[in-house]
């Protein structure tokens, strides 16, 4: 591992983090806070936290190699074996099914999380509410990812796309200075990263991207690119993303773009060519037979759809779809 120190002699003492989930996201970005000289704990599975105490944590991939050696950094199965620790961030690096479980969590140790601010590395939309549910929303921000990250084996992570700088900010009008530090630690191990006031239109552009690709590459077994290349699966998207653009000004949110239109000559000049080569983590999950995130995503959707009432009829098919695949790779 290079010298970490560099960053953070700028900046005061280093940042102390925990990453609550470890998998292929939580191990990237947990890269970059060690890559900088940052002093991070991760939660994770009996497995993960195994491989990671013996052999370290590996990043590969198109942002350069680290190896963290164990010894480093902490891991921990449970929070119970991290309550005589303080934290500056706690980051939410779980599926977003698992939110509701995360904030309980989180809730019953609240005497060892202090007043971190809670910073959530998930796909899809409701994640934020979950959280303010158990929580001060003042506390409460959200990250933008559109950087692709597979996890070959449990404590190796390898980042395959990236179409943007992860963007970081509240939901709840909060400024984003209190997240600067996090951001300059995770820009300086190798990622870029960057504060925002704009998470809300940053969100919704992600599930624009999502709602359309993630589905459709699961479903179908290709890579993003592919879905492009071909006039009926671009009449799919096209579709999808008018929908998700109709319901999304319905329920008073907005994005970058004016329009379904205005986004969609960006989607397939530059964010899809940017991606074109990553397997969506859905299309992951029903391979291995896990549970996806369409709830968050499209489900999300035909959710406020249903708050509006607006007919999402390719969204339907679309999580429908994926329904009966999360069904059928579960036998």
């Amino acid at each position: 591992m290079s010298n970490p120190t560099q960053a953070n002699c700028q900046k005061g003492r280093p940042i102390r983090v925990l990453i609550y989930g470890g998998g292929a996201v939580g191990l990237g970005i947990a890269s970059c806070l060690l890559q900088s000289g940052n002093d991070v704990d991760i939660l994770a599975r009996p497995e993960t936290v195994a491989a990671l105490e013996t052999e370290g944590l590996v990043r590969t991939g198109i942002f350069g190699c680290v190896n963290v050696k164990p010894g480093v950094f902490r891991c921990y199965q449970s929070l119970d074996e991290a309550c005589n620790r303080l934290y500056d961030f706690i980051l939410i690096c779980t599926k977003s099914f698992d939110s509701p479980c995360a904030a309980r969590d989180l809730a019953e140790h609240s005497h060892c999380i202090d007043h971190a601010t809670i910073v959530l590395f998930q796909n899809g939309w409701g994640n934020a509410e979950v959280f303010a549910a158990c929580f001060d929303k003042r506390r409460i921000y959200n990250a933008r990812v559109i950087t692709g990250f597979h996890r070959h084996r449990v404590n190796e992570v390898e980042v395959t796309v990236h179409a943007d700088s992860i963007h970081i900010g509240s939901l709840f009008g909060e400024s984003a200075n209190v997240v600067d530090r996090l951001c300059h630690a995770i820009s300086a191990g190798g990622i870029p990263c960057a504060k925002t006031d704009a998470i809300e239109k940053d969100l919704w552009s992600k599930m624009l991207y999502n709602c359309a690709l993630n589905p459709l590459g699961a479903i179908l077994g290709v890579p993003y690119g592919e879905l492009a290349e071909h006039a009926p699966t671009r009449d799919l998207m096209n579709r999808i993303v008018e929908e998700v653009f109709a319901v999304m000004t319905a329920s008073g949110y907005s994005t970058h773009w004016q329009n379904a239109c205005d986004f969609l000559r960006v989607f397939y000049d530059r964010l899809v060519p940017d991606t074109a080569e990553h397997e969506s983590s859905m299309l992951q999950d029903i391979t291995a037979g896990k549970r996806t995130e369409i709830d968050a995503l499209n489900g999300a959707v035909i959710r406020l759809a249903g708050e509006c009432g607006i007919e999402t009829p390719y969204n339907c098919a679309v999580y429908h779809l994926i329904k009966f695949l999360e069904g059928s790779s579960a036998r």
